[in-house]
């Protein structure tokens, strides 16, 4: 009531006291009804139209009372005071008119949550009617009107519900409809009456209202079409987009169709050619769209997944990217305040930006703004939102009727956000669902298994599967989304990142890039993933870079293609070289050939930290990636100058190439911090699978490769970054190094053999570094327990032994003796391996590499003999034999060879395990081999494995007994029979077969062969400043000595270990083989090797074996002694072979002992081994001394040692062959001992060989022939009867000696000066040698004496008497009794005389008893001839012989007239008449000189013998009278004789006598003096012997003869000479005998 008064105050009053009213919701319905028409006149009336507006809202919002046509009547209201004319009841109506609609639709909300329990009738689908609102409920209804009105007023069209409207605007209309959809969304999802309303009115609206925007060209002329275009108007276009978006939003679901529609407008009013403004509307718009994740996602699936549907997420990515694109290529012109003007243009925006602002400034200084800056246009970046969140600035200026001015960069900006949000949503959408599959998938899939017993099995696969199909088809959405997205977004980011001059923006272009290349990598796109990848990898390098990589795998079909995409062109861009940005660094590129230098840029360094970031964080999806990522690294690394160090870590180091490198200040602080990113980066390969894992490092080694072929052919630095890396990998990957260890270490080998040195040695650093750290990382089963493991290890150590390369060698060897110090203790199974490396070494590899090889295998020797496995230990042999065989450096030679005795050592004393492990081996191996069916195959092979080991060794040493250096073999052969000698005892006897024949034998054969071909030519020096001393000068001479010593080891060898040997079957063989080598040794024209021979052969004929002390019965002494004793069955303790053959009776006693017979074979057996060494000695005797046939100065004459040495073995080799020794072989020693003693000396020798010529001594030679003789002739003193007949020849020889007195021997036709006249006093270098003739005067005389004393034992022997012995011992002494005085010595003839003396004292009454016999009736005559000769010589005496001398002389020559006086004449019956006659005529010429015509020196000389001659003549008288006259022809003999001096006395008396009286005064000549003294002499001597005589025996003529002498006597008293004076008296007093009285003859007849 107050109110119709439509006064002001009292309407003021009332209206407040009825929305107190109101407010206690004391008001009904109708009531309700009252006051809305009551204010509807109000309204119409325009009184308190705020009050009104107030009035309305309290009583629509307290309660529900106002429904329906009151309701609708109270909204007109509100919507008719919208349109007044005051502004503020404008407004206030507006919002007055939103709350009563939210409130409309806030009841629908309520009731329907009170009806919610109550089931509601299903619709009848496909309800046209629109106004068939039967079914809702009063509160939907009236919502359900008001939307529909909505609609209609919008399209302007009459409204249904709504009655009296008066006007209405599209834009408030819009608003409206766009709240009710943002606020209500369950509404119209829930009810199926306001779907409709959506899909029939609302959709339809909004694409009718949008035609303007579509067909709207900017800058087309009217002309070109019919119609005028209606233009786009802003708030509209604003508002529809803002409802486009709800719809979009909210109601996706139920319009599907609708939205690709509006989803495809968007995607045009992007095109260039709208409207600046309502691009950059629908940019924010679509920014929108893109912080829904979700929503993106159903798009997909809703179109790009579906057949014939358009591929609307891709459109919008590719929009976006063409938008983006546009802005850079399409500069803005102008900005006109109208937009009336029919085809003006509507691009906004501040052109005139300084065209400076985005360069460097001049001095250097940084961007003023952040922007994007591409081919001369500036862009500013400006910050529209948080990221996110799409707040939009366009979209919400809902009062400004006139499109707005854009700020330049706006819509850039809003597109850049909407990339980053839209690759942010996505990847965090995707992953995280990703994330929640693969949880869901391992936790369903580990319960399913772990429960399989539960009854609920079956359900449990079965949910199982769904959640596999579930993921399969979400994995089928996420991989459309990526596929659809990608080409767009990676043009648009890289054109972006291009562009980009600021740190924050590149920053995040980069991090989209990064997370899209990971996203595709984990959904296994490979394209998609390598394209992002090639993106960022471009970014990092400097533009226009040359990498091949980049250009060659799926980048090729990415970069400068243009991918058409419904119709438009979205063009990859390559990145422009203009980008202003600073400059960091300046480098080297990498390339074969380098040209110039390269720049890098802080975007380049930002770039590769992002890549970096990429393979740190998401390494374990980008697979075959790697190769881009690491040669993009790999190129930087190589720009920036970063260099590998120790460990593979990259350090910064200037490049080799280093004055083009330059880095600022900026950059070198961030190196540090790359480098350690690069390290951390592969650290973290740890963490990625095997597969991941193995991509990296075919990566790595495909780089590497290229590396390497870059490196071919200069030696310039080669790029590092692959091997260091791999090396890197594999340290942090130990763990698992099994899964990568070959592809990385075969890839190393090949570094390894690489041309360029330093690329090389890194090669070789990684590999042994990873081996090192393989071998001492914990793996877990410990190496100990995994010898596969290791074997995998050290196997590639092992291959670098086919590198050639030196240096990679060192290292290798290095590695190794790393390896046996730290790890040495535990190698066990890889010993071979390490071993092999050490053997591997060649002889030409120069003596560094042979000197650190060596170290380690004196390393191995010294400590770890005993930690390898014993199988090892015949490598380690091989090994160091095979260093003794280097001839690069003699001290390692000869050092490994001390090496072969430590090790030989060590078998000894290890001996008993070594054995026994080498058994247990060897059994295995041989179970192994039966398995497998094949022979078990090692060296020497029947013999045990523990002695296999020991000939190893020695055949080691027998190879450098024969090598090339002395020093060398000296050293090898005094190891190898020094190993034999100390340790054979280890080894079985049938063992010694092999060392026998296949070491020692094979051994000599090989040094003789040397030795026989060696070089004769003189050796300077022996390297360096050595003096070779002359016997050791030429090739043949040191080969001399090393056949010495090996025949002398192997000598000594068969003399020790007799009792070893003999055992064995070809014992016999051997002893051949080994005479044969001492022959030829023997014989071989080398002083030094034939007497070493020789000496060797002593050696083996020792008598007795000497006994080993181990081998020593330990048994009572009485063993030893050589009685009988009763053994039993004894046998030491420990004594696992019978006793050694020894010469003692116990031992024999000891052989017996067992039950066994004893065995006679091996006493044959020697036999025939000495007769053997018999017969070698033969031919060594006879070869020897046989004399060649011409001689020129070079002819080998063998030395005076030798043949001593020679004859010297011949006594000891007898006593085993005497038994059997003959009267042949007695001829074959003969001939050598004669030959032998011949044998001229070199005048350069013979100093030191013979005594000075005045001394009479015997060589040793000669010593050693009459030993020999001696041992001989005692053998047969003692021997049988039937070797006595051996005593002529013995006689035979020894004479032949004696001949050697007076006649020298020849050595063939060698002339030999006489000791006295060589030239051995004088020094002639150059002369060649002379030879002399020795002394043999003592030998001849001390043969004779022998002769004389073996004669005085023997005379009596059959064999003496027959082979006429005594004749051959006159006919040899006739020599130089015949010379006398013309022998070469004096006492030769002495000698020879008195021998004779002796031996016809024990000769003759041999001879005499033989007389009848006729034996020595050849005898006879030359004893007179012997006795003639020596007593009247034709040799005259010296001159200077001294009285005394003289008559020592003639003191001889009486002696053997006594001789004949005792031993001959008394037995004259006996002895042959001829020869007694002989001897009365030579005694007879001795006792009477008849004077000779002429007065010779000679005649005199004897003449003066004046005893001899009264010796001769007592003989003959005494003779002549003896009473044993029994013939009368002797008889008439003497008397003859007598008759015959007694008349030449008178005669020699009446001549004196005459000659005295005539010479008066003058003295007679001396000789008739002397003749007269003689003759005086013998008639008193004739008388004393006929006085002494019986009378009867003297014949009355005799003594007629003697008195008619003493008258002629009588007259020589008158001589004035006082000696034939004296003479006369002694001649005159034997007369006084025949004074007698003159008895009567009658006394005499009477009596």
């Amino acid at each position: 009531m107050g109110c119709g008064t439509k006064e002001p105050k009292i309407t003021q009053l009332c209206l407040a006291a009825i929305q107190r009213l109101m407010s206690h919701e004391v008001v009904s319905e109708t009531a309700a009804g009252n006051i809305i028409n009551m204010l509807w006149q109000l309204m119409e009336n325009s009184l308190e139209e705020l009050k009104l507006l107030q009035t309305v809202l309290v009583l629509l919002t307290t309660n529900t009372v106002v429904h329906d046509e009151a309701l609708s009547k109270a909204i007109v209201l509100c919507f008719r005071l919208h349109f007044t004319k005051d502004n503020i009841t404008n407004n206030t109506a507006a919002a007055t008119v939103r709350q009563v609609v939210t409130v409309v639709f806030e009841r629908m909300v309520a009731e329907d949550e009170r009806h919610r329990d109550v089931v509601e009738p299903v619709l009848v689908q496909g309800n046209s009617n629109r106004r068939s609102v039967s079914t809702l409920k009063p509160c939907a209804k009236d919502a359900y009107m008001l939307f529909q009105d909505l609609c209609q007023l919008v399209n302007a069209d009459a409204p249904y519900w709504l009655v009296g409207m008066t006007e209405m605007t599209r834009t408030f209309g819009l608003e409206l409809l766009e709240s009710v959809l943002n606020d209500f969304p369950q509404v119209f999802l829930q009810h199926q009456e306001f779907s409709f309303l959506l899909k029939e009115r609302v959709c339809p609206l909004v694409i009718k209202l949008f035609s303007p925007n579509i067909k709207f060209r900017q800058g087309s002329s009217t002309s070109s079409s019919p119609a005028p275009v209606e233009k786009p108007y802003f708030p509209i276009c604003m508002r529809l987009l803002r409802v486009v978006s709800v719809l979009i939003k909210q109601f996706y679901s139920l319009l599907v169709t609708e939205c690709e529609i509006f989803l495809s407008l968007l995607v045009k009013f992007l095109d260039g050619d709208k409207p600046q403004w309502l691009r950059a509307v629908a940019v924010e718009s679509i920014h929108r769209l893109c912080v829904q994740p979700q929503l993106l996602r159903s798009f997909c699936q809703s179109y790009d997944m579906k057949q014939h549907s358009t591929k609307v997420f891709r459109d919008i990515v590719n929009a976006l990217g063409s938008f983006i694109q546009s802005l850079f290529l399409v500069p803005p012109t102008g900005n006109p305040a109208t937009t009336n003007q029919a085809g003006s243009n509507n691009s906004g925006g501040p052109v005139s930006a300084p065209a400076n602002s985005g360069m460097l400034g001049i001095g250097g200084g940084v961007t003023l703004l952040p922007a994007f800056e591409y081919r001369g246009t500036w862009i500013p970046i400006l910050t529209v939102t948080v990221q996110g969140s799409a707040k939009a600035t366009y979209l919400e200026m809902l009062d400004k009727v006139e499109p707005p001015t854009i700020p330049e960069g706006y819509a850039m900006s809003v597109a850049f956000h909407c990339l980053l949000d839209l690759v942010r949503g996505i990847t965090s959408m995707i992953e995280g669902e990703l994330g929640e599959v693969e949880t869901e998938c391992q936790t369903t899939t580990t319960e399913a298994v772990s429960s399989p017993a539960q009854s609920s099995e079956q359900q449990e696969l079965q949910s199982t599967s769904d959640q596999m199909d579930k993921a399969i088809v979400s994995r089928a959405v996420w991989e459309e989304m990526v596929n659809a997205c990608w080409c767009g977004l990676l043009a648009a980011l890289s054109l972006l990142l291009d562009a980009s001059t600021d740190e924050a923006a590149t920053e995040n272009i980069l991090k989209a890039e990064l997370t899209m290349a990971a996203l595709c990598g984990r959904l296994g796109l490979v394209t998609s993933r390598d394209a992002f990848i090639t993106a960022i990898c471009k970014g990092s390098l400097p533009p226009h870079y040359a990498l091949t990589v980049l250009n060659t795998t799926t980048a090729a079909t990415l970069s400068n293609k243009s991918y058409s995409i419904q119709g438009q062109s979205v063009m990859m861009i390559s990145p422009s070289s203009e980008s202003h940005q600073q400059v960091v660094a300046v480098g080297q590129p990498l390339a074969v050939q380098p040209q110039g230098t390269v720049m890098l840029t802080s975007k380049n360094i930002q770039c590769m930290r992002t890549l970096l970031n990429l393979a740190h964080c998401h390494g374990a999806v980008l697979g075959t990636s790697w190769q881009l990522v690491l040669a993009t690294l790999q190129h930087l690394v190589w720009i920036l100058g970063l260099k590998p160090s120790s460990g593979g870590a990259l350090k910064p180091g200037r490049a080799v190439e280093g004055p083009s490198t330059v880095l600022t200040t900026a950059v070198m602080t961030d190196l540090p911090v790359i480098s350690n990113i690069l390290s951390r980066l592969f650290e973290s390969s740890q963490y990625l699978d095997d597969v991941s894992l193995h991509h990296l490092i075919n990566a790595l080694c495909s780089l590497s490769l290229e590396a390497m072929d870059m490196a071919y052919g200069n030696n310039k630095e080669p790029s590092l970054f692959a091997v260091a890396k791999l090396l890197e990998t594999g340290l942090v990957n130990m763990h698992r190094i099994e899964i990568l260890w070959r592809p990385l270490t075969g890839h190393l080998l090949e570094v390894c053999q690489h041309p360029n040195s330093r690329m090389r040695e890194w090669g070789a650093e990684a590999l042994t570094s990873l081996i090192k750290a393989g071998l001492t990382f914990n793996h877990d089963p410990p190496l100990s327990q995994n010898q596969r493991l290791q074997l995998l290890l050290l196997n590639p150590l092992k291959e670098m032994s086919s590198v050639n390369h030196p240096d990679i060698r060192l290292k290798q060897l290095e590695c190794v003796l790393q390896i046996l110090q730290s790890q040495g203790d535990s190698l066990g199974p890889g010993w071979p391996l390490v071993l092999g490396v050490m053997g591997a070494i060649r002889n030409d590899q120069g003596e560094s590499l042979i000197r650190t090889a060596f170290q380690c295998l004196q390393l191995v020797v010294t400590d770890f003999l005993p930690t390898m496995p014993c199988t090892c230990l015949q490598i380690v042999v091989d090994v160091a034999g095979s260093f003794g065989l280097h001839n690069q450096e003699l001290n390692i030679s000869l050092t490994s060879i001390g090496l072969l005795w430590n090790i030989s050592d060590y078998f000894f004393q290890r001996g008993e395990t070594i054995e026994k492990e080498l058994n247990n081996e060897e059994a295995a191996q041989q179970k192994q081999a039966e398995e497998k069916g094949v022979v078990l195959n090692r060296p020497f092979h029947p013999a045990p494995p523990f002695d296999c080991l020991w000939l190893c060794l020695y055949a080691k040493l027998g190879e450098l007994c024969v090598d090339p250096r002395p020093a060398v073999r000296k050293s090898a052969g005094q190891t190898l029979f020094s190993t034999i000698g100390a340790h054979g005892t280890l080894l079985q006897p049938s063992t010694w077969h092999t060392v026998i024949w296949k070491v020692l034998f094979h051994l000599l054969d090989r040094v003789r062969e040397s030795s026989t071909t060696a070089d004769k030519e003189k050796i300077e020096s022996g390297g360096g400043n050595i003096l070779i001393h002359h016997s050791r000068d030429t090739a043949e001479k040191q080969w001399a000595e090393t056949w010495v010593l090996t025949l002398a080891g192997v000598a000594r060898i068969f003399n020790t270990r007799r009792y070893l040997l003999q055992p064995l079957g070809d014992f016999s063989r051997a002893w051949d083989v080994l005479l044969d080598h001492i022959q030829s040794a023997a014989l071989s024209k080398n002083n030094e090797v034939s007497l070493a021979a020789l000496k060797s052969f002593q050696e083996i004929l020792q008598i007795v074996t000497p006994v080993r002390d181990s081998d020593k019965p330990e048994t009572p002494p009485a063993v030893n002694v050589p009685v009988p004793v009763l053994l039993g069955s004894i046998s030491g303790p420990g004594l696992n072979r019978p006793f050694v053959r020894t010469d003692s009776i116990g031992e024999r006693l000891g052989r017996y002992s067992s039950s066994e017979p004893p065995v006679v074979t091996d006493e044959l057996e020697d036999l025939n081994l000495w007769w053997a060494a018999w017969n070698t000695w033969y031919r060594v005797g006879s070869e020897s001394t046989k004399p060649p046939i011409t001689f020129d100065k070079l002819t080998f004459i063998p030395s005076q040692p030798f043949l001593t040495a020679l004859i010297q073995i011949f006594p000891a080799l007898y006593q085993h062959i005497k038994t059997g020794f003959n009267m042949d072989d007695l001829q074959k020693l003969g001939v050598i001992l004669h030959s032998a003693v011949s044998v001229p000396i070199s005048s350069d020798a013979s100093p030191f060989i013979l005594p000075s010529y005045t001394e009479a001594v015997l060589t040793s030679l000669q010593e050693a022939v009459l030993t020999a003789l001696d041992v001989l002739q005692k053998a047969i003193c003692i021997g049988p009867e039937n070797m006595q007949i051996m005593y002529p020849a013995i006689f035979d020889q020894l004479l032949a000696f004696v001949e050697f007195s007076c006649k020298p021997p020849q050595y063939g036709q060698l002339e030999t000066k006489h000791i006295a006249n060589a030239k051995y006093n004088q020094i002639q270098l150059f002369a060649p040698a002379e030879w002399v003739a020795l002394n043999y005067v003592p030998f001849a005389e001390r043969s004779l004496e022998v002769v004389v004393d073996l004669y005085q034992k023997t005379a009596c022997h059959k064999a003496v008497v027959n082979e006429k012995v005594l004749q051959n011992i006159i006919k040899t002494l006739r020599v130089p009794l015949s010379l006398k005085y013309s022998c070469p010595s004096e006492s030769t003839w002495k000698l020879a005389v008195s021998s004779l003396l002796k031996v016809l004292s024990i000769g003759l009454p041999v001879a005499r008893q033989h007389a009848s016999s006729g034996k020595f009736d050849s005898m006879w005559p030359e004893l007179a001839n012997t006795f003639e000769d020596f007593l009247f010589t034709k040799s005259i005496p010296p001159d200077n012989l001294s009285i005394q001398e003289f008559q020592r002389n003639e003191s001889i020559d009486v002696e053997v007239v006594q001789l004949i006086s005792t031993e001959i004449l008394p037995y004259a019956n006996f002895i042959p008449k001829e020869f007694v006659g002989q001897i009365m005529t030579m005694l007879n010429k001795g006792s009477i000189h008849s004077q000779s015509s002429s007065f010779t020196e000679a005649e005199i000389d004897i003449r003066l013998r004046e005893e001899f001659s009264k010796m001769c003549f007592e003989t003959l008288l005494q003779f002549s009278f003896s009473n044993k006259v029994t013939t009368p022809q002797e008889g008439y003999i003497s008397r003859m004789a007598l008759s015959v001096l007694l008349k030449r006395s008178q005669d020699v008396l009446h001549r004196y006598i005459e000659d005295e009286r005539l010479s008066g005064k003058c003295p007679l000549p001396r000789q008739q003096v002397t003749e007269i003294i003689f003759v005086l002499k013998a008639v008193s001597t004739l008388i004393d012997s006929l006085k002494k005589t019986q009378p009867e025996n003297v014949d009355g003529n005799t003594w007629a003869q003697v008195i008619a002498l003493y008258p002629t006597l009588v007259e020589c008293i008158t001589c004035s000479s006082s000696e034939v004076c004296s003479a006369l008296k002694e001649a005159l007093v034997p007369f006084k005998d025949f004074m007698q009285p003159p008895a009567s003859k009658v006394q005499n007849g009477e009596s």
